[in-house]
């Protein structure tokens, strides 16, 4: 493939990038935002609770309790962070992911089947899904902000990272061995062969990396942690599969503008690889 072609496919998995983007962000605004200002309602009220007892006697001292909120009071007002702080974060992260899935998909194309850009570019954001969060958020599944003790959130961003890092590797090297068993078993076979091998080896990691024990607070209310990670696994869902989507319209567009009338789909990732 031309440094042109790539060029080409990077600057528009970009833009798939960015449209996902602006679908996720209205799924996190919609179904995300509601968990995470519950999360910090139950953190105000906990910090509230923990208050020392003589707080309040502030108040009769002119403008003591008024310098207590003042110290209290965020930088950035929530309603920013849940809209266009949200929206900033959630645009870059899908711009970021497009452009490097869109390199993922340039290796991809014609080497791991007679696929069109179309499918290849479902079968990238598929992967990519589910190596870059799915597994990682089996083992470190997301939690609510302030709700886990804050002395360990260096180790446990570490973990996760570290577990992202290891899927992606596993996930490599899965297709490694599928395309080198495939020419005695089978296409297939050999799929199912990696697949089941990158399932036992994830499940060996699962078991010896440590757990994130204290991410979450004792007694925080598990309907709304469950509500926060649902909804962030929606979120995750709705990028990759419009960027799936989306990409794979203009990969086809770039690589094979007369597929379509020159025959089987099928055919197109053979004679561009």
């Amino acid at each position: 493939m031309h440094a042109s072609t790539v060029r080409s496919l990077l600057v528009r998995g970009m833009l798939a990038g960015l449209i996902a983007g602006l679908f996720a962000f209205a799924v996190a605004y919609a179904v995300g935002e509601p968990p995470v200002n519950g999360a910090i309602a139950v953190e105000e009220a906990k910090a509230a609770g923990e208050a020392p007892a003589g707080h309040g006697s502030h108040a009769g001292h002119g403008g003591g309790t008024v310098a207590v909120e003042a110290a209290e009071e965020e930088p950035v007002s929530r309603s920013t962070q849940s809209t266009f702080g949200l929206a900033t974060g959630v645009l870059v992260y899908g711009v970021a992911l497009g452009g490097i899935a869109s390199l993922a998909f340039s290796f991809a194309l014609g080497r791991i089947g007679r696929f069109s850009p179309r499918a290849t570019a479902a079968l990238t954001a598929a992967a990519a899904f589910t190596t870059v969060y799915l597994v990682p958020f089996l083992k470190y599944p997301a939690t609510p902000p302030a709700v886990g003790n804050p002395d360990t959130i260096g180790k446990r961003t570490t973990l996760f990272f570290l577990m992202i890092l290891l899927s992606v590797l596993l996930g490599i090297a899965a297709l490694i061995a599928g395309r080198r068993l495939a020419p005695r078993l089978g296409n297939w076979n050999a799929t199912l062969a990696a697949g089941a091998g990158f399932v036992v080896v994830t499940a060996v990691a699962f078991a010896v990396l440590p757990g994130n024990e204290d991410s979450v607070a004792v007694g925080f209310p598990a309907g709304l942690l469950w509500d926060f990670r649902l909804a962030s696994l929606a979120i995750q869902a709705v990028l990759w599969a419009v960027f799936g989507i989306a990409f794979g319209v203009f990969a086809q567009k770039v690589l094979a503008p007369r597929a379509d009338a020159a025959g089987p789909e099928v055919h197109v990732g053979a004679t561009v690889g």
